[in-house]
């Protein structure tokens, strides 16, 4: 999900405020950044034929669509839903069959029915978000809502006397997000079970990721979807058991590949984008119409419909990409941007699949929310993607920003299907680093490392449960940003070429198996043929960053009259985690300028240098090599100041705003 995009706007205006408390503060002014150019992409398109009107995307029969499984699809789901927008519900029937994929008898299943998240200010969810995502808020009138109308056995036994809400997380009583079904009898290994479901949902006003804004809705996280079972050695299992956690304020979703065939049925002016493909062109009868859509190799199904949807379709195919349709679903206020949408997307999945390894789907649809509707905006879901809403008629590279990341998420979310619930920073992390790449590539923006860095104000491990941060920010600021940096700082060390070679081989080795950041330190140590502990105890399981600082700077005058020398002592310490190359810089005061690299290895270290005049400054890290370093304000310090404060505010946060406006930011 891209969380921070509207954060950094705030991040940009905080960080303006502190540069212009810094030019009063100091005698020297600091160069401005140039404002970036948002690219424009124009030409003459054919318009495509209404998605509604498209034959299907394959004349073979439905059980032929994928001859060969590239997932182990462990559950097929058969369902039709119709949406209401009268009541704002969804009215659905699901046939669920789930293979037990593990060594031993399975004796119940797990439903997540997530939107029983908004049921109340009671659940779970709502307890830790407080009842806000992001810039978002629920509304105060609004909730949402799941109910099992029946649940039977294909034999016709009922199973909802059985059936009972479970707490494994935090025992929270009020939260009806996870479901336990005792099963009549145990399924075996490698055995399936079938149970058909009918379900009535009602959506909330658009808020955290599913939700409606007048006519339109989005249906995400919106069917009883089973919860992920993990066989032995998935993420380092060591027997087979279910991965069963509720829904949290912080936590996004964690599902087993399987099958989905799913009829959807809405009013007949409405136009519907789905996960997938259709199977036949849309059906009206009687002021409704029903649509039909097919994917498998995936662990998640979601769609979204309006009347007002302005439509378009291109074809797009690479030397790694066969062919893909790439579906635009936007909103009329955005019908004009439909170019850099379409630009966006097609140099996403290219460079991704030239990176990483080929997107093996034939859609991709961007579904583009109304104003007020960035509740369900900047979201994945596999083959579709939401941007942010609709409201800015002319918005600048934030559009082409999220379009890139979310598509990102199609191969760390979608492909290798990490568990956002215990191990976020696998797919934001990855996710943040790959859109970084793609912005600096295609549109020549670079990100602001050092800015960035200084955010990460309360670093915690990455392994760690999504709801064990503390509030949203903190969870941000490490699984994106700490994340992404963790990467950059590997590459730093390694080389480019070489972080290409680990990215690749870490998702061609584990596309459709859901990893563990074990899984990804050991590629990084085959890769490299070098052992990584320190690095990932210290950054990754750990929760540190680098902080060195520049503790003092004595001069003393050694040489004989006439033939003056200086013997400059500047104690440099460590005070975070550890880095293999710490650049220093120290500047004499007839201009000689002395660099110097330290190990880093010791609590700190003392530098005596003799020089006809004195040292009369040191600088740590001039380059801003140190990606984790988040306190670069003492990475600076001048012999001779006239007040204890320039030292530390002055000098050094000048030195760093000077770096953020060398950089272009965003």
């Amino acid at each position: 999900m891209s969380v921070l995009f509207k954060n950094r706007k705030v991040q940009w205006f905080v960080v303006m405020l502190l540069a212009a408390g810094a030019v009063l503060l100091s005698e020297n002014l600091l160069p401005s950044a140039s404002k970036l150019a948002v690219p424009v992409v124009s030409k003459d398109e054919k318009s495509a034929p209404a998605p509604d009107m498209q034959p299907a995307d394959s004349g073979k029969p439905l059980e032929k669509q994928a001859p060969a499984a590239l997932s182990y699809r462990i559950a097929e789901y058969h369902m039709s839903v119709a949406y209401t927008p009268e009541t704002r519900q969804l009215n659905g029937q699901q046939t669920l069959t789930w293979e037990n994929p593990g060594t031993v008898p399975v004796q119940e299943l797990y439903l997540h029915l997530y939107p029983n998240a908004f049921a109340s200010k009671k659940t779970t969810f709502m307890r830790e978000s407080g009842g806000k995502l992001r810039e978002d808020e629920a509304k105060a009138d609004s909730s949402g809502s799941m109910k099992l109308l029946s649940v039977k056995t294909v034999d016709g036994e009922d199973l909802s006397m059985r059936m009972a809400f479970v707490q494994p997380d935090d025992g929270n009583k009020d939260d009806h997000t996870l479901l336990k079904i005792p099963l009549p009898k145990p399924v075996g290994a490698g055995e399936k079970v079938t149970i058909k479901t009918e379900f009535l949902v009602k959506l909330p006003a658009a808020f955290a990721r599913m939700g409606y804004v007048d006519d339109f809705v989005m249906a995400g996280q919106w069917f009883p979807k089973v919860a992920a079972y993990e066989r032995v050695g998935t993420r380092g299992r060591t027997e087979p058991g279910w991965n069963l956690h509720q829904y949290h304020g912080n936590s996004e979703f964690y599902a087993d590949f399987g099958m989905y065939d799913v009829k959807i049925q809405v009013p007949a002016n409405y136009i519907v984008a789905a996960t997938g493909f259709p199977v036949k062109p849309a059906v009206t009868d009687n002021g409704m119409k029903t649509y039909q859509f097919y994917a498998d190799d995936v662990h998640d199904f979601a769609w979204s419909a309006s009347p007002h949807f302005v439509y378009v379709e291109e074809p797009y195919s690479t030397a790694q990409i066969p062919g893909v349709k790439i579906k635009l679903y936007l909103d009329p206020n955005h019908q004009d941007l439909k170019d850099r949408y379409m630009y966006a997307a097609k140099k996403a999945l290219s460079r991704y699949s030239q990176w990483y390894g080929s997107y093996p789907y034939s859609t991709l649809s961007i579904v583009v929310p109304p104003p007020g509707g960035n509740g369900v905006g900047g979201m994945e879901y596999p083959t579709l993607v939401t941007s942010w809403d609709a409201s800015d008629k002319k918005p600048d590279l934030e559009l082409e920003r999220v379009v890139v990341h979310e598509i990102g998420h199609q191969f760390f979310y979608g492909l290798v299907a990490s568990n956002e619930f215990e191990e976020a920073w696998l797919d934001e992390g990855f996710t943040s680093y790959a859109e970084d790449k793609v912005m600096e590539a295609e549109y020549g923006v670079s990100p602001n490392l050092p800015v960035e860095s200084s955010f990460i104000t309360s670093p915690h491990t990455l392994q760690q449960n999504s709801w064990a941060y503390t509030g949203h920010d903190q969870y941000a600021e490490n699984v994106y940003t700490r994340g992404k940096l963790v990467l950059k700082a590997i590459e730093k060390q390694v080389g480019s070429k070489t972080m290409d070679r680990i990215m690749r081989t870490y998702f061609q080795r584990w596309e459709f198996k859901h990893p563990s950041t074990k899984d990804f330190q050991n590629v990084v140590e085959e890769v490299t043929k070098t052992k990584w502990d320190d690095f990932f105890n210290q950054y990754v399981y750990g929760a540190m960053m680098m902080d060195y600082t520049v503790e003092s700077i004595r001069v003393k005058s050694v040489g004989s009259k006439g033939a003056e020398s200086y013997e400059s002592a500047v104690l440099i310490s460590k005070r975070g985690g550890n880095s293999p190359e710490v650049p220093i810089q120290f500047h004499f005061s007839d201009g000689t300028v002395l660099d110097k690299t330290w190990d880093g290895k010791e609590s700190s270290i003392e530098f005596k240098l003799t020089h006809k005049t004195p040292v009369d400054w040191v600088r740590i890290d001039p380059n801003y090599s140190l990606v984790l370093e988040n306190k670069h304000i003492n990475n600076f310090m001048q012999t001779q100041v006239n007040t204890k404060w320039k030292i530390r505010l002055n000098l050094g946060l000048i030195q760093f705003l000077q770096a953020i406006f060398g950089w272009v930011a965003w």
